[in-house]
């Protein structure tokens, strides 16, 4: 059975970081597509970062370019989100994600087979 647990939400001012980490038990990850994506109150689940098989080739929303830093350790199953310079309208609901293909494009959360059961990030002064 394929689970995830995301943690390392929380509470921020703007301008500061958080990391999210993401442990994935069930399934390896060294062929497959991992990614983390947010949710906002009233608005569509969207991609944030995701990166695939063994080259690690990444996508990051143009939102988070520059800000954001997504790694993977394959020998710890584990997913990580460095998150820098954050801004209120990065407050969301982060989710972590794992698809069982490299289909294209990486992070269109449609193709996505497992998810966590999310954790908040709420950046405010």
């Amino acid at each position: 059975q394929v689970q995830l647990v995301e943690s390392g939400g929380g509470f921020v001012q703007p301008g500061g970081s958080l990391r999210l980490s993401c442990a994935v038990s069930g399934s390896t990850l060294t062929y497959y597509t991992i990614g983390w994506f947010r949710q906002a109150p009233g608005k569509e689940r969207e991609g944030v970062s995701c990166s695939a098989g063994v080259g690690k080739a990444t996508y990051y929303a143009d939102s988070v370019k520059g800000r954001f830093t997504i790694s993977v350790d394959d020998a710890a199953n584990t997913v990580l989100l460095q998150m820098d310079s954050l801004k209120p309208e990065d407050t969301a609901v982060y989710f972590c994600g794992l698809k069982l293909s490299l289909r294209e494009p990486l992070c269109n959360s449609h193709w996505f087979d497992y998810w966590g059961q999310g954790t908040q990030v709420t950046v405010s002064s």
